[in-house]
């Protein structure tokens, strides 16, 4: 995670996941490895172009912590997409000056952590144990992102777990399951 930048008007100082739009690219770069069926099929129920949501996710992640999931050819990421677990979806409320839908992705990572470089986009870059993150300051999405991947991880139950939805009903977040 990393902590937004004092200087950025959207959400300052709040610690939070890499991340970003879906580039044209995205939908015809190559790939390592594609979807596992059962992400693919929980993405393509809601996007016409799940694989582009996963892409996207380790595009922006390596380009904002120098993290690479799957190799590295020519300066860029090559996805291992079959990593990916999706975790779950959020539609920030309709009275936010900044609007997103954003996809949450979770992988394990067996060895040693990976160093981070920061693009400057994230300040203070850190790899936290989920119980320390969900003390820093951050928004409830990405506390409730947060414990619903821990408790993948604890129930090691992931591919046949229901995604979250977040959305809002004026200031507060409705929570519900998707298949």
């Amino acid at each position: 995670m990393g902590r937004r930048s004092t200087r950025m008007s959207f959400m300052p100082e709040v610690w939070v996941f890499p991340g970003g739009r879906v580039d044209r690219e995205d939908r015809a770069l190559d790939v390592q490895s594609k979807l596992r069926p059962s992400v693919e099929r929980r993405l393509g129920a809601k996007h016409a172009h799940p694989g582009a949501l996963a892409v996207a996710a380790l595009r922006e992640t390596f380009e904002e912590t120098g993290v690479a999931v799957g190799s590295v050819a020519r300066g860029s990421v090559v996805p291992d997409l079959a990593r990916l677990d999706y975790v779950g979806r959020a539609i920030t409320p309709a009275h936010n000056p900044v609007r997103y839908h954003a996809r949450f992705f979770a992988l394990e990572w067996k060895g040693r952590l990976p160093r981070l470089r920061s693009n400057g986009e994230l300040e203070e870059l850190a790899w936290w144990p989920v119980e320390e993150a969900l003390a820093l300051p951050t928004i409830d999405v990405t506390d409730l992102m947060l414990e619903e991947a821990l408790e993948r991880v604890r129930s090691r139950a992931s591919a046949r777990r229901p995604s979250l939805f977040v959305s809002y009903r004026g200031f507060h977040p409705q929570v519900r399951r998707e298949r």
